[in-house]
């Protein structure tokens, strides 16, 4: 055997997984990098998209995106959203787990293999603001990281300014301002508490529930909201915090 063929021998092979890995991994650290300065970023200005609203609009989706800072939103339709989404806002550090609990054990009863339920707002915003739209468990396992740092960054009024701007409230309709000029052809600022109920209930399936034009099931769980947002009032003091 020549010299040659013992060094080709000898040369190690390059293996396709640990480039593959090194890969992923310089991938995952780029984005989370960039995360973390768009949050830092967004502490102080407004996002000028969403990823939602730029998969949307790759789908061909017209966007109408109105910024408001929060002073210009209704009171009525912060609280509402609060008691609809998320009771214990001001209570929990971006998750709240004794939400998950609940629909880890109603799961478990069921049977259903679909993750949902127990999003908190700041999971939202980390999976509009940041993710991707379709559901599923890798994108409710990068929510949390994302909602606990948002939740350490942000205030808790600077999170419920930034989602009531950005959450989808229709087909290509963003935040506040668009939906209640949409809706109710008035400003975000002016929203009575049955038109905030409205809203704040068409927040699941804001595709097909229009608060317009509300179905009998709508128009329930909107009264539903209605009471517990008098019920809230106390308890959220949080958003009027800097």
């Amino acid at each position: 055997m020549t010299k040659l063929q013992q060094v080709s021998q000898s040369k190690p092979k390059r293996r396709f997984l640990p480039r593959a890995l090194r890969f992923f991994m310089s991938a995952i650290v780029i984005v989370s990098l960039i995360i973390i300065g768009l949050s830092v970023l967004y502490r102080f200005v407004p996002p000028s998209y969403s990823a939602l609203m730029l998969w949307r609009m790759a789908s061909g989706v017209e966007t109408d995106y109105r910024w408001r800072p929060l002073d210009r939103i209704s009171d009525n339709l912060a609280y509402a959203v609060i008691a609809s989404e998320d009771a214990r806002f001001c209570r929990h550090n971006g998750v709240d787990w004794l939400a998950v609990e609940t629909v880890w054990q109603d799961l478990q009863k069921s049977g259903n293999n679909r993750p949902r339920g127990a999003s908190t707002i700041a999971m939202q915003v980390a999976r509009n603001l940041f993710l991707w739209p379709s559901r599923n468990y890798l994108r409710k396992a990068l929510e949390v990281p994302i909602a606990y740092w948002l939740d350490m960054v942000w205030t808790k009024r600077r999170m419920i300014e930034i989602y009531l701007n950005i959450v989808e409230w229709g087909s290509g309709i963003y935040g506040a301002e668009a939906a209640a000029r949409h809706y109710f052809g008035r400003n975000a600022a002016n929203l009575n508490p049955a038109q905030a109920a409205l809203l704040a209930a068409a927040l699941p399936n804001p595709i097909a529930r229009n608060p317009a034009r509300p179905s009998r099931k709508l128009v329930r769980l909107a009264n539903s909201v209605q009471k517990r947002l008098r019920a809230i009032r106390g308890r959220a003091t949080c958003i009027f915090s800097n």
